[in-house]
């Protein structure tokens, strides 16, 4: 049984805890956030019994825990996680890993000099569908990958406490905060591209929505993600692929979500499965569910249970898709392709 610590009970640690109240192998015993009384208060909403401190200090002192998960504002990732990290727990962090490639080096330096489990929640690389294309494509059922198209679109997000996320110096804006989500599965699926070239739009948190084509060699890439919709517009995050002979095409608001269709075949849906919660689905309905945030977070507990260091969504590759997207925001601001 892993006793976890989580650092800020906002829109993403209210989630965590929702999660660690499902998992056998987990127990939240604490909480860390600087509004103490609204904390204990969204606890007895969930139904979760745990201690709140106002500090991570005091959390250490006061408290025996195992797992320390960071879900606070991303400016404060590298000072929390490396303190956690220096108390020789486990730390599981939310995305983006930092603001700063440097930043993000040191903490995964210091992860392997500690010798603790580091996990980033770079949930798409644990989302159902895109696990199902990922094993699609290294089936070769429809033959080699051609092209890969992205989206990730959203509202204006009104969500975080005091609307961090829609400040730059803080969040990195759309590019960083949204978009980096299908950077890093980029990473995952293909590698590390041979360079980017980028076009984006500034609006209140900086780079609102940014276009991105990733050079590799033997297919065509591209994504692009952005914030800067109506409020209540939504949210969709979808993706297109074309193979050598069939296509596979994922939309978080259509029904089936995720499809295939191959040679002179009709269009059908493609099945998956979701590791995490051990349900089958064929796509309906399944973004009611907690989807990759169950999983990643169930994957990390798993490993530590069986005292085996995470391969996915690493500090390391965090790091290199974080190192990437800020490339693009540099192409972006420069119009020029950068070269990785």
């Amino acid at each position: 049984m892993q006793k976890i610590a989580i650092v800020g009970l906002g829109f993403m640690g209210t989630m965590h805890a929702q999660i660690y109240a499902q998992l056998r192998d987990a127990r939240l015993v604490a909480v860390v956030d600087n509004q103490r009384a609204k904390a204990k208060r969204d606890l007895v909403k969930l139904g979760i019994e745990a201690a709140v401190f106002g500090t991570l200090e005091e959390m250490l002192q006061s408290c025996e825990v195992d797992v320390v998960d960071v879900c606070l504002p991303t400016d404060l990732h590298a000072t929390f996680a490396l303190k956690a990290i220096a108390a020789k727990k486990h730390v599981f962090c939310e995305k983006p890993l930092t603001l700063t490639k440097e930043e993000g080096r040191k903490i995964a330096a210091a992860a392997k000099k500690t010798g603790v489990f580091f996990q980033v929640g770079q949930c798409m690389r644990f989302w159902p569908e895109y696990m199902a294309f990922e094993a699609f494509v290294k089936s070769l059922k429809a033959g080699k990958l051609l092209s890969l198209s992205m989206q990730r679109r959203s509202g204006l997000p009104m969500h975080s406490v005091d609307h961090w996320i829609l400040k730059e110096a803080r969040s990195g804006g759309a590019a960083l905060d949204l978009h980096i989500h299908d950077t890093d599965y980029v990473h995952h699926l293909l590698g590390k591209p041979d360079a980017v070239t980028s076009r984006a739009s500034r609006g209140v948190s900086g780079w609102d929505h940014i276009f991105t084509t990733y050079h590799f060699k033997n297919v065509a890439v591209t994504a692009e993600g952005g914030w800067n919709y109506p409020k209540k517009w939504g949210f969709q995050m979808a993706f297109q692929a074309v193979f050598e002979r069939g296509a596979v095409e994922f939309d978080s608001g259509a029904s089936p979500t995720l499809t295939v269709t191959i040679g002179d075949g009709n269009k059908q849906s493609l099945p998956y499965t979701n590791p995490g919660a051990g349900e089958s689905s064929t796509g309906v309905g399944n973004l009611s569910s907690l989807g990759g945030y169950y999983n990643e977070l169930a994957t990390f507990l798993s490993c530590l249970q069986r005292r085996r260091a995470p391969k996915i969504a690493t500090a390391d590759q965090a790091s290199e898709s974080l190192a990437t997207t800020l490339s693009e925001i540099r192409s972006a601001a420069t119009g020029r392709t950068v070269k990785l």
